[in-house]
């Protein structure tokens, strides 16, 4: 885990990401498709440090489809961030995947729904 990368700003693990090693992280400016992104382009037009501030969060971009997504940006708007990240290093010790080799998804997701989700980080803390 990289917890200097943090989240991005709809609520994806940065800390967790395996895409690209030497990206620093959405919110140090470190996605290369940031200027189509209307997470970033929101947060950053209205000051928030991730959609889990916003009034209208969640809004229904694309991104909040994914229960995992929505779930951890909820979980954010709930707790700190130091607190997910402790939760998610945890998680990572015992063994939970963030991302399957090769793929988009991991243990989180196959969790089910975004309660479910969320159920199981509250019962991580």
């Amino acid at each position: 885990m990289e917890h200097e990368k943090g989240f991005a700003y709809c609520g994806l693990a940065c800390c967790l990401c395996s895409e690209n090693a030497s990206c620093p992280g959405c919110r140090n400016d470190g996605c290369t498709g940031n200027d189509w992104c209307k997470h970033y382009t929101c947060c950053k037009e209205q000051g928030f440090s991730g959609c889990w501030q916003c009034p209208d969060f969640p809004c229904d971009t694309p991104m909040f489809a994914k229960e995992r997504i929505r779930a951890f940006a909820t979980f954010l708007q709930r707790h700190p961030e130091s607190t997910l990240l402790q939760v998610l290093a945890r998680n990572e010790e015992l063994g939970v995947l963030y991302h399957y080799e090769g793929q988009l998804i991991g243990d989180y997701d196959s969790l089910g729904d975004e309660e479910a989700i969320l159920s199981y980080l509250e019962h991580s803390l």
